[in-house]
């Protein structure tokens, strides 16, 4: 496993707070909730917090509750594969002694949150000693008082709770958090020596990034990629939409947005879900795809951060 390198969190006052909390808590055995925005480095802190623990050795396994309910159960207590001929062991099996990651834990569908809050009450049991870390975007306290919500399994997350800033709320992390991303992805893609100037970091500072350290890290990504030189200026951030105009029939300009293949899949299965008003199996029937490739696009979308998707239930 790649160990979580800390400066991707920044070196900020609000940040240096919560690596601290964060090591605290790597010496205890409670579980953890992990709340925060989309793209604000949850799992990287959960990781973290693992690397910090006497655990950090065993095995650290992630479970995607936005998955169907069925899903989730196989991931979490193993199923037996027809096609294999064989068990295939479930997070707590896998991890023990190590550490379950329960990304989007608010996504478990709410006829398995009692049933799995009873499993994780039970691991002793099974003889299964493994730490527990949840993360969500939402304020679950808000969804057990809605019902939506299981109280048990919030109780047993909660306990221990820390909370993300999102990047624009910590701008003074900006920068540092910019220029370590330069460097390692201009590493990656052969291109050392590649630098921010100081006008680039000042327009990277004023963006919002409303979708974090993820949204930062691709438009790093997609800037270096097509550099031919080892200064960057903000000209060349690949920050935003690219837009070009046509002339329409009556003369007017009409905006076109360009986008690549994959834009316009998420596009077009945005909009089925929309039309089917978010019904997924006529969306999938619409869009002529299985259920299962239409679930497991909305969960790569979901994850990315991208805004339909993060809040589709």
């Amino acid at each position: 496993m790649d160990t979580v390198k800390v400066e991707i969190f920044g070196h900020g006052p609000k940040s240096l707070k919560i690596i601290s909390h964060a090591q605290n808590l790597g010496l205890t055995k409670s579980p953890v909730l992990i709340v925060g925005d989309p793209g604000v480095g949850k799992k990287s802190l959960a990781r973290y917090i693992h690397e910090q623990s006497s655990r950090k050795n065993f095995n650290i396994v992630v479970v995607d509750c936005s998955q169907e309910c069925k899903l989730v159960e196989n991931a979490v207590l193993g199923y037996r594969d027809e096609t294999q001929g064989k068990f295939i062991r479930g997070a707590l099996e896998t991890a023990n002694g190590g550490t379950v990651i329960f990304s989007n834990i608010d996504l478990v569908e709410e006829n398995f949150q009692k049933r799995l809050h009873n499993i994780l009450l039970e691991l002793k049991d099974y003889d299964l000693d493994v730490r527990l870390i949840a993360t969500t975007t939402k304020n679950l306290s808000k969804l057990v008082a809605a019902g939506r919500f299981q109280r048990g399994l919030y109780t047993m997350f909660a306990a221990a709770s820390i909370s993300l800033h999102t990047l624009k709320e910590r701008r003074e992390d900006i920068d540092f958090i910019a220029k370590y991303f330069c460097e390692t992805l201009s590493k990656q893609m052969s291109k050392d020596g590649l630098f921010l100037n100081n006008e680039s970091i000042a327009k990277l500072t004023q963006n919002n990034w409303n979708f974090n350290l993820t949204e930062l890290k691709n438009v790093l990504e997609d800037t270096i990629m097509k550099m031919d030189k080892s200064e960057i200026e903000p000209q060349d951030l690949a920050i935003g939409e690219r837009k070009t105009f046509q002339k329409t029939e009556d003369g007017s300009e009409e905006e076109l947005h360009l986008m690549s293949l994959r834009e316009a899949e998420r596009l077009l299965i945005k909009k089925a879900l929309i039309y089917t008003s978010e019904n997924r199996t006529q969306a999938a029937k619409i869009l002529g795809v299985s259920i299962r490739t239409l679930r497991n696009k909305i969960n790569e979308y979901r994850n990315e951060g991208t805004n339909y998707f993060v809040n589709l239930r």
